[in-house]
């Protein structure tokens, strides 16, 4: 009769008796990132406006100096990224030293899990936040608490009520994906209040370019005096560099110190550092981008709306539009009917909004055949 003491096997000694390699505790509950859809059956040609991408393309600029790179096929990159470094710090007016790049933002929100969680330990997120950040927490065996966002909107309050000694990391995105909605100025600061001083406020901008209303706050004066607030950005949509996955953080210096020690030393290709370079210095497509947005944005809020559609406030490139429950109006059903005509819309049931669909704003054609379409749907 076995010893009534004895300790139940635990999941290393499960995994040491296996027969064949067990992935760690909680990495087969991960549910895999799903991108957007870019393909429709039966369609030659589809219209994707469901990744939120620039519908401007990329700067010439930034072609050229990618085409440029094709020469230092048979080189390693500057692992510092030091050109890229002082472009990024000149034109935001930043402590180069502070800067850290990577492949995409999504592998520097990745590092400051690797860096801050380790079992036991706790992110908080917002119920609709990305879904990279409870990936990354998750691999390092991390538990992911999601603060409710009533009416679509982070709340400060929620945030906080989440928080206890495990916490580590509170990921705001800022504006929100798929909401599109954003925390202001006063909200950034009495949540960063609120938190202890070893909780590190993550504030990512991927789509900061893109928000024009005044009590907008992007975070970067917030980091630069703080000592656990840390800012991401990304070329992917402003700039419309998606392919070449680059992205940087600001943080403070010992952090971005810890993040540098793990980052894999080459993880910036010459031709994205390259390319980067010369998309920043090109004002003028950046500002044709945002005057694009800022123009299209409002109109097709107000045509969606006008067909009876529930259009979330918007600070993206995109907006989320909710969609009646009564079978033949679903978003579900909007969706393949969108698909039929070409446009390809992203459904966000995975982000828990089954009755909404997030669309980018695209050229005025395809942003005038998404409403026609959609009005054609509401009255069938």
């Amino acid at each position: 009769m076995p010893d009534s003491t004895e300790a139940p096997p635990s999941a290393s000694d499960d995994r040491a008796r296996a027969a064949k390699p067990v992935p760690k505790p909680g990495i087969l509950d991960i549910q895999p990132y799903v991108p957007g859809k870019s393909t429709v059956d039966g369609v030659a040609d589809p219209v994707k406006l469901s990744s939120n991408e620039n519908i401007l393309g990329s700067s010439a600029a930034a072609r050229a100096a990618f085409a440029d790179a094709a020469s230092t096929l048979h080189m390693y990159p500057d692992g510092r990224a030091n050109g890229l470094r002082a472009a990024v710090a000149a034109h935001f007016d930043l402590e180069p030293e502070r800067l850290v790049f990577g492949d995409g933002t999504d592998e520097v929100l990745h590092l400051l899990n690797q860096v801050f969680v380790e079992p036991g330990d706790n992110i908080i997120m917002g119920q609709y936040g990305f879904s990279a950040y409870q990936i990354g927490a998750r691999a390092c065996q991390g538990e992911v608490r999601y603060a409710p966002e009533p009416g679509y909107h982070v709340s400060v309050e929620a945030m906080l009520d989440l928080v206890d000694d495990r916490t580590r990391l509170v990921f705001i995105t800022q504006p929100g994906n798929p909401t599109g909605t954003f925390m202001t100025r006063d909200e950034l600061a009495a949540l960063h209040a609120g938190l202890r001083g070893n909780v590190v406020l993550v504030l990512d901008g991927a789509y900061a370019e893109f928000a024009d209303d005044p009590r907008y706050d992007d975070g970067l004066e917030l980091a630069r005096h703080s000592d656990n607030v840390v800012v991401t950005r990304t070329f992917s949509k402003l700039h419309g560099l998606a392919a070449l996955r680059i992205g940087w953080a600001y943080c403070p210096e010992p952090i971005a110190d810890a993040v540098d020690r793990i980052r894999a030393p080459f993880n910036t290709s010459i031709a994205a550092q390259q390319a980067a370079v010369a998309a920043l210095a090109d004002t003028e497509f950046q500002e044709r981008s945002r005057d694009h947005v800022a123009y299209w944005r409002p109109w097709l809020a107000q045509q969606l709306g006008g067909l009876g559609l529930d259009v979330v406030p918007s600070q993206a490139n995109f907006v989320l539009v909710g969609f009646p429950t009564t079978p033949g109006r679903t978003a579900k059903e909007a969706e393949a009917y969108l698909a039929r005509q070409g446009l390809i819309v992203r459904g966000v049931g995975g982000y828990g909004l089954p009755d909404h669909l997030r669309m980018t704003i695209g050229l005025e054609e395809h942003n005038r055949a998404l409403v026609d379409a959609l009005a054609a749907f509401m009255k069938a």
